[in-house]
């Protein structure tokens, strides 16, 4: 039985990747999993039936015969667990990548999602000007480290990853948001890479496709 993904119908993003059920998406196009995916407006997150699958009314949901999961990092993860090709056989180095998946949403998207978030609620009122040097900041803060850290290397950790597969997706957030992104060469360099990749760009247009066939029945 093949998975069945959740996805914005008429996606907030415009067909540009940002949307979390891409990450979902690339990591099953990476280990070379077929699925379906249903499509739901913002009206029907809300509903009981998609309540039951995500208590908090977002998408993406997973469900696969009866496993139903929500979370996007949660589902690459178990993608990755069930599939080869996203996390070492070394038990250490998996380890690691697993370390890089929660930092990727634990530490380095939170301040690039309140940045993009307070542009889209606050950007008119009178006192935005003065609280955006702060939000740029933290930004800086996060993206400076996690420069430092990737150094010159190709990945975060050896060979790609899951952990790259949820930094990538992260970052791609913040490029679209603003420029600070490319403040850091090797950071642009890296999210180049991963766009470069043959899975992203099937998990890509697909989420483009639903967009364009929304958009042509206008």
């Amino acid at each position: 039985m093949k998975p069945v993904i959740t996805a914005f119908e008429r996606s907030p993003d415009r067909g540009r990747g940002l949307s979390r059920d891409v990450r979902v998406r690339w990591a099953l196009e990476e280990t070379g999993q077929p699925y379906d995916e249903r499509l739901v407006s913002f009206k029907t997150m809300k509903a009981p039936a998609h309540l039951a699958l995500h208590p908090f009314g977002q998408i993406p949901t997973y469900e696969e015969g009866d496993l139903i999961l929500f979370e996007s990092g949660a589902i690459v993860f178990h993608i990755a667990e069930q599939h080869p090709g996203l996390l070492p056989d070394d038990a250490k180095a998996r380890a690691r990548a697993i370390a890089w998946m929660f930092a990727a949403v634990n530490t380095v998207e939170p301040p690039i999602v309140e940045r993009s978030m307070a542009t889209l609620l606050e950007g008119k009122e009178p006192w935005f000007e003065q609280r955006l040097p702060g939000l740029d900041q933290r930004v800086r803060q996060r993206l400076g480290e996690l420069s430092a850290r990737l150094g010159d290397a190709e990945w975060l950790d050896g060979a790609f990853s899951a952990g790259d597969l949820m930094m990538v997706s992260v970052l791609l957030r913040q490029k679209a948001s603003g420029k600070i992104l490319d403040e850091y060469a090797n950071l642009a360099a890296y999210v180049a890479r991963g766009e470069a990749r043959p899975a992203y760009k099937r998990a890509f247009d697909a989420q483009f496709a639903v967009f364009a066939a929304a958009t042509s029945n206008e």
